[in-house]
């Protein structure tokens, strides 16, 4: 499996949403339809005028195929998602088709995003993930820590120099 890795467009939005459907639904199991899954306001919201100054993504491909994504925006106190930290620290999102996941490219989609984020301005990245998501592991070998829960979510953070991230430096907000 050759993967190559690709800065995101504003025309890889289709394929952005596809992968928000996969992360949304990562269990696989009573998936919605497409279109109603991804109507929700939680999730509308999230790619909703992709392609502002700092909305950044990067694709993973196969012999020129999409396979993954992951990607970050800004938010502010009004309007965020469940991992929102605070307005200076990018949220991230990320998916991978199910065929390929436990393989590797969630792992160097994250790496390259954090070196992104790092040469962007941005000290740290946060997300957010279910409890019981496989991922979790993912995440903590790649330096976020948790520092707070929503709902059956954890908030995380990391430091894009690839330092650790002391508990408690941020608390999320929301």
């Amino acid at each position: 499996m050759l993967i190559h890795l690709r800065k995101g467009t504003p025309s890889d939005l289709p394929f952005l949403r596809r992968m928000l459907y996969e992360a949304a639904y990562w269990r696989g199991v009573e998936r919605p339809e497409f279109e109603k899954g991804l109507s929700t306001t939680e999730l509308s919201k999230l790619l909703a005028n992709w392609g502002r100054e700092d909305d950044t993504a990067v694709l993973a491909e196969e012999a020129a195929t999409p396979v993954g994504a992951v990607w970050y925006r800004l938010w502010d106190d009004a309007n965020h998602s469940y991992g929102y930290v605070s307005s200076a620290v990018p949220e991230l999102a990320i998916g991978v088709l199910e065929q390929y996941r436990r393989k590797g490219v969630g792992r160097r989609l994250l790496e390259h995003l954090l070196r992104e984020g790092s040469l962007s301005g941005y000290a740290q990245l946060s997300l957010s993930v279910e409890r019981d998501n496989p991922a979790l592991v993912l995440y903590e070998s790649l330096g976020f820590k948790i520092i707070g829960a929503v709902g059956n979510a954890y908030t995380m953070i990391a430091n894009t120099d690839g330092t650790m991230t002391p508990r408690g430096t941020q608390s999320p907000s929301g």
